[in-house]
């Protein structure tokens, strides 16, 4: 299968309208693709917490329509990365959507560990307690959101649901690349899965975002790296070999569940 990861550029010289307006021709573009992924709040920006309440919407808002479109122009499933999504009740939501090839909404993730420790999404955002994988025609996809990565807990939840391929949009600051590199490969290498972690680009709220989207087999090797820049990262991938390295190297029917620590004396 083909996965193509746009690494789309966010700052503050365009609307949300217009990013989506951009987003969406870019999406249409993959046509042929059988995934696209898009960053994580590449329409709030992850970093401006000011505007996230402006720019707040349903899961059927203005982004799930325009990219619910693309995705059926493009024939493809799309990861659309996330939305700052308001609930019913008014919290709001960093919220990941993935649509299937006619476009519809097939898988709806809250992120659930919020970065920012006593700012940012800790205290402006709600967290989401649900483990989301989706069955497609290539396999069965799981779904975190970059915090996510540092928490290796929620991806072992993702591959006992059944997850061969974890998709992570990301807006991973550029000061700390070096984490990206290690933690996406790591969990791709850990879960035995293949990893497609798509990050933003450009600068918002005076953050410079890492770039660097990446896809990782399950043996842990880089199949394709982004730069630092806007681009659009395509590989293929050999959905077999997950099962292939499962059985060559059955690490994960060794893990010795229900571990404790023992008690404070």
């Amino acid at each position: 299968m083909r996965a193509s990861l746009i690494q789309l550029s966010v700052d503050a010289s365009e609307s949300a309208e217009e990013r989506r307006h951009r987003a969406a021709s870019l999406v249409r573009d993959r046509a042929g693709d059988d995934l696209v992924v898009l960053p994580e709040l590449w329409t709030a920006g992850a970093w401006s917490y000011d505007g996230w309440d402006r720019e707040a919407e349903s899961v059927d808002g203005p982004t799930a329509v325009a990219l619910s479109a693309a995705a059926r122009q493009a024939g493809a499933w799309l990861h659309a990365g996330s939305i700052v999504e308001r609930d019913a009740d008014g919290t709001l939501y960093n919220t990941a959507l993935l649509f299937d090839r006619n476009g519809e909404l097939r898988g709806r993730y809250r992120k659930i560990h919020r970065y920012g420790f006593d700012t940012g999404e800790a205290t402006l955002m709600g967290g989401g307690d649900d483990v989301v994988t989706v069955p497609t025609d290539f396999g069965v996809v799981g779904l975190a959101i970059c915090y996510d990565l540092r928490f290796p807990e929620l991806f072992r939840g993702l591959i006992d649901a059944g997850a061969e391929l974890i998709v992570i949009p990301a807006a991973w600051p550029a000061a700390r690349l070096m984490h990206w590199r290690l933690l996406t490969r790591t969990r791709a290498l850990e879960e035995q899965v293949f990893l497609l972690a798509c990050c933003a680009a450009g600068t918002h709220s005076g953050i410079h975002q890492a770039g660097h989207s990446v896809v990782v087999d399950p043996w842990g090797t880089v199949l394709a790296e982004a730069g630092p820049d806007q681009e659009t990262l395509t590989a293929d991938l050999d959905m077999s070999e997950v099962t292939r390295i499962r059985t060559e190297l059955p690490v994960l029917h060794d893990r010795v569940l229900g571990i404790t620590a023992p008690a404070a004396r």
